[in-house]
């Protein structure tokens, strides 16, 4: 393989590149020009893939980080073999193409991850780099390294200045992740301008601080290039190649200027440059002695993997039993279970969710668990669990460290992966730290579990700083996200139940601190809690009910409580538990109208949260006792009285309604 040929592959990728950014007139060149040589090198020599089997379990990842450089990603697909036509490559950025503006999960075969916010990218790819670390542990045989791939991600100045690239490559190098290897697109150009203006610091250092292996080299050299891979692949730790670039390489006019980082050359400039690069002024052009070259991809990468097929069909003769599990596992495919059902008492939904996942974890060889620091708290590590580390690359709970929204982003690369079924646990109030990645999770679609405890006021004296108020509020309002606030340990099962079946996105269970009742279903008419699952339901009511009292979560307890002294006074009440509003809006008109009818507008909502959220269902003549300012440190009893979420306030607002 010559120089000769990567070059000529190189600037075709640069000229495919420009041409669908101008005639879109929208997109980012700078990078695809710059790291053209890189893609072509990794693409050509080391990356491990099959174009016609673009979800080949034991294929090299690939996360382009810098999503904005979206062109470089695509003009290689196209070029390699994947399913991505030269007409997918001239409807770049257009409505309902193969070629968004960045790069989406399942939208474009052969992306393997959504990237566009910065940073997330390379956090998505530490948590593949994690899962092939496990799944490999886990499974391989000295004689049948089944599971045995690397991640390769190219990230830009942008990337290593987002404060989740500190949490989750300090993470990385801690575990020695050394399937893992980071190209950092080093051209000292930013939107606004020089790197100097905002980032003086010394990388190099700071990734050996991290203890990774590090490299610098010239990002155009292919020799460079090629060796630096070799090395690599080869260390014991996660790996940065520091490349030297030229952002928007082969302009006469712009390139090493911010200018060309985010916006088309214009139609004289793609002529120079394509003059200046030895490109024949053609659009979207790619000769023939390229096409052939590239193509052999298909080829290659087929033989590659059918003798990785034969590999495993030996396995699974060899080895029946963790084959067969390793095979449900990246299936997705989940045994028969029968969560835990608690009898009548009192416990925190936190204590019960810990219970569960004791259970769990005996029962599902794929979950793998973890927490932000606080593991005691959140009671998310099983009994049977062990520590991950590099010791123990095996152990299925994840010691994530005071790191949040790196938690949440790698979280969504196990995922990506595939073959394990990620869960990770923070305090409620902290789900503000990991609002970019639970947004990424719901955009792609994920199945991702959020334990997130400590869930209101109820917890009491830490004081206002760590009593979450606004955030169910903006949790609810992201889509193809489910939120499940369970009022007693059985609805807590329900929960978990919920988000294990559910498989197109993210699910987050919103958990008490505090002792809350629960309630034996049996002997007290209420519903079967097994109605949790549609979201809310009719937990118990009079015959001719006059008003409606709506609760979630610890609440409920205060709603049941202003249900008797209403009852006292002689009003009827119906109360509804609504521990999840998105699972409510997923069920029929007709189930909807059963339990808010329309002529039933006398309504009370009870939650110890904003109020926003809830006109929906109680309307505008309708009641809310809620907390639309931040808390205070007191006892949690204490808080709930001076707050004025109550039994005795729900009365009054209900009366206020009734006259």
């Amino acid at each position: 393989m010559t120089n000769k040929i990567l070059k000529k592959i190189s600037n075709t990728v640069r000229g495919l590149s420009i041409d669908s950014i101008q005639r879109a007139n929208s997109g980012h060149p700078g990078l695809p020009m710059g790291m053209s040589d890189v893609g072509v090198v990794l693409f050509s020599k080391f990356l491990k893939f099959n174009p016609n089997n673009p979800e080949w379990f034991n294929r090299d990842r690939f996360v382009l980080s810098g999503g904005h450089g979206s062109m470089l990603l695509y003009s290689l697909l196209h070029l390699y073999g994947y399913d991505l036509s030269l007409d997918d490559l001239k409807d770049f950025r257009q409505w309902g193409s193969k070629t968004p503006g960045h790069p989406e999960y399942k939208i474009t075969c052969g992306v393997d991850t959504t990237t566009g916010p910065l940073g997330q990218g390379l956090s998505n790819a530490v948590g593949m780099a994690f899962a092939e670390s496990h799944l490999s542990a886990k499974y391989n045989k000295k004689d049948k390294k089944i599971i045995n791939h690397f991640t390769y991600t190219i990230a830009g100045d942008g990337d290593l200045q987002e404060g989740v690239s500190h949490e989750v490559c300090s993470f990385a190098g801690h575990n020695k992740l050394n399937k893992l290897i980071v190209f950092y697109d080093s051209n000292n150009i930013t939107i606004d301008g020089e790197n100097g203006l905002s980032f003086t610091e010394n990388v190099y250092k700071r990734f050996e601080a991290y203890n990774w292996h590090v490299q610098n080299i010239n990002g155009h050299n292919y020799k460079d290039i090629s060796k630096s891979i070799k090395k690599a692949k080869k260390t014991k730790k996660p790996s940065l190649i520091i490349c030297r670039t030229i952002i928007g390489y082969g302009s006469p006019n712009l390139n090493n200027k911010s200018a060309v980082h985010g916006s088309p050359l214009g139609v004289l400039e793609v002529g120079l440059t394509k003059d200046n690069l030895g490109i024949p002024q053609d659009e979207f052009y790619i000769s023939k002695s390229v096409l052939d070259f590239t193509r052999k991809a298909i080829i290659k990468g087929q033989k590659v993997n059918d003798k990785w097929n034969a590999k495993f069909e030996a396995y699974k003769t060899e080895y029946k039993d963790i084959a067969t599990e390793l095979i449900r596992s990246i299936n997705n495919e989940l045994p028969e279970l029968d969560l835990p059902y608690f009898e009548q008492g009192s416990i925190a939904t936190r204590t019960a969710s810990g219970k569960i996942i004791d259970y769990l974890a005996d029962n599902i060889p794929m979950l793998v668990g973890g927490s932000a620091d606080l593991t005691p708290s959140n009671k998310t590590k099983a009994k049977k669990q062990s520590a991950y580390n590099p010791n123990n690359k095996t152990g299925q709970y994840i010691h994530y460290g005071v790191r949040e929204f790196g938690m949440g982003a790698i979280m969504n690369g196990i995922s990506l992966h595939g073959g394990l079924l990620p869960y990770g646990g923070t305090f409620f109030v902290f789900s503000d730290y990991m609002h970019p990645s639970i947004r990424m999770a719901a955009l792609m679609g994920l199945q991702v579990i959020y334990v997130f405890t400590h869930d209101s006021i109820g917890l009491g004296e830490d004081g206002p700083t760590h009593q979450p108020v606004e955030h169910l509020t903006i949790l609810r309002a992201i889509p193809n996200l489910i939120n499940i606030r369970p009022m007693d340990a059985n609805e807590t099962s329900i929960a978990w139940q919920v988000a294990l079946k559910r498989k197109t996105g993210p699910t987050s269970l919103i958990l008490t601190r505090q002792n809350v009742p629960t309630f034996d279903r049996k002997t007290s008419g209420f519903a079967s809690y097994n109605e949790a699952e549609k979201g809310a339901y009719v937990l118990v009511q009079d015959e001719n009910y006059e008003i409606i009292l709506i609760g979630t979560g610890s609440e409920i307890e205060i709603v049941l409580k202003a249900k008797k002294l209403l009852n006292k006074k002689g009003i009827k009440v119906r109360v509804v538990s609504m521990p999840s509003f998105e699972l409510f809006e997923a069920q029929s008109n007709d189930y909807k109208k059963s339990v808010f009818p329309d002529n039933k507008r006398k309504r009370v909502a009870v939650e110890a949260g904003a109020s926003q959220s809830w006109y929906k269902y109680v309307g505008t003549n309708g009641k809310i006792i809620g907390l639309d300012t931040f808390g205070a440190s007191a006892a949690f009893e204490v808080l709930y009285e001076k707050f004025g979420i109550t039994a005795e306030q729900t009365v009054i607002a209900a009366l206020s309604i009734l006259n």
